[in-house]
């Protein structure tokens, strides 16, 4: 009683709240030159959404994913994929809190879900809103996903609420460790808490979680297997560098390390995958500026190393199964702000994988396959080619860097299928 009466005051209270807070959130977003893309649904406007996975007709259970980001929204990938399998009656709906994170969703679950948009901002008249005109029969929240009002409705309308792959960063622990009545609240809100490592877990209960509902599932990003379809290269004796999506600004550096080694490993050959096709005739202009005795070919022309020392990946859909005919993979998009690509797609064929320092959309996976032995981030140009030269010539360093590889997806494999079996537990649970 005094928990809804709290409750109502709030929902009063977020009205004002809102009308303040939408200029300025204008404002800054203009002065920030950033996207107001989603407003008025985070504000609580889900007519369009509640219309899209077709309510009113109450044709199977609603699963709600939410991943707030990018890095979030591609760790959810292989599970929402196996859940539109496994539940084949059921409405899907993918809630993101970012632009960027709206976008990826679209472009991987168009098919797959039945509603993509985004999530309420938390405050109690926006969550209310949702949860009156969404009615999910299950929610899944990703990794560090915890939003006070938002628990708090859902404990209120009775439905399950799962933190899922779950993690807190050593520098947010510092901090939220010492506010753990406070999110003790929060999570006595969730039916179930499930991290990635134990060490995470052990740092949701210091803060309050319930140990009799936190369990470890692992970590879902490396739930992934390797292609069905072999893919058909020609290749001898050479070593082979694969730079897989290389941004503008990365290629040079590639180049001018594997011109360098080159001198000194003469079977040594470079695969360059562009992570945009459309800088295929500057790569090559680059490579003759850079490497002018360099013989060049094209995957598009099935051109291989019989008589080329760099062959340009100019073609859709092959890179991840390209990373299995190599020796040593490089993951671009980490010389630049990109944030990285996933260096999952190589180690699972467990080749040893070199990045950049600019690693933001993967840290977590980088800090366990760093942690492991199974993977290098390195901050300079020097650096990138001391550590390929080291996997060239110690074969125990390659050797150990491989055995890393199969260890550690050995450790993590089980996190979706965990889920799934949580997921089918709870539901029977709550309906």
């Amino acid at each position: 009683m005094i928990q809804n009466l709290i409750l109502f005051i709030f929902e009063i209270l977020s009205i004002f709240l809102l009308i303040v807070f939408t200029p300025v959130y204008f404002l800054i977003r203009a002065i920030s030159k950033k996207p107001t893309e989603g407003f008025l649904t985070k504000a609580g406007d889900y007519k369009k959404a509640a219309k899209y996975i077709e309510l009113s007709k109450k044709q199977g259970r609603i699963l709600m994913f939410h991943g707030v980001s990018v890095g979030e929204v591609i760790a959810l990938e292989n599970l929402i994929k196996l859940t539109r399998e496994t539940f084949k009656e059921a409405k899907i709906l993918i809630t993101t809190g970012t632009k960027t994170g709206q976008d990826i969703a679209k472009k991987k679950y168009g098919e797959i879900a039945d509603c993509i948009t985004y999530f309420p901002f938390d405050l109690p008249i926006c969550t209310k809103s949702f949860f009156k005109k969404i009615n999910p029969d299950i929610i899944l929240m990703a990794e560090t996903e915890l939003w006070p009002f938002f628990a708090r409705y859902a404990k209120k309308y009775n439905k399950p609420l799962l933190l899922i792959n779950g993690r807190i960063s050593d520098d947010s622990f510092k901090t939220y460790k010492h506010f753990a009545p406070f999110f003790k609240h929060i999570f006595n809100c969730y039916t179930g808490i499930y991290t990635q490592s134990t060490e995470d877990m052990e740092k949701m209960i210091k803060m309050g979680a319930n140990p009799d509902i936190t369990e470890v599932m692992k970590n879902l990003k490396f739930d992934i297997k390797k292609s069905d379809t072999p893919i058909v290269f020609n290749r001898g004796d050479e070593k082979i560098l694969i730079a897989g999506s290389t941004h503008k600004g990365e290629d040079e550096i590639l180049l001018n390390v594997f011109s360098r080694l080159k001198r000194e490993f003469q079977n040594l050959k470079l695969i360059i995958a562009p992570r945009h096709l459309d800088r295929v005739n500057s790569i090559v202009e680059i490579i003759k500026n850079i490497i002018p005795e360099g013989k060049t070919g094209f995957r598009s022309k099935n051109d291989d190393f019989q008589n080329n020392d760099i062959i340009i990946l100019d073609t859709l859909g092959e890179l991840s199964r390209m990373y299995s005919v190599a020796d040593i993979a490089f993951i671009g998009g980490s010389f630049n702000n990109t944030g990285g690509h996933n260096p999952l797609e190589a180690v699972i064929y467990l080749k040893p994988v070199i990045s950049g320092p600019s690693i933001k959309n993967f840290k977590d996976i980088y800090s366990i396959l760093t942690n492991a032995g199974a993977a290098y981030v390195v901050k300079t140009e020097e650096e990138l080619q001391n550590r390929i030269k080291t996997l060239l010539e110690d074969e125990k360093a390659y050797n150990d860097a491989v055995n890393n590889s199969k260890d550690v997806f050995e450790n993590q494999k089980g996190a979706k299928d965990f889920v799934i079996q949580k997921i089918k537990e709870t539901l029977h649970k709550f309906i």
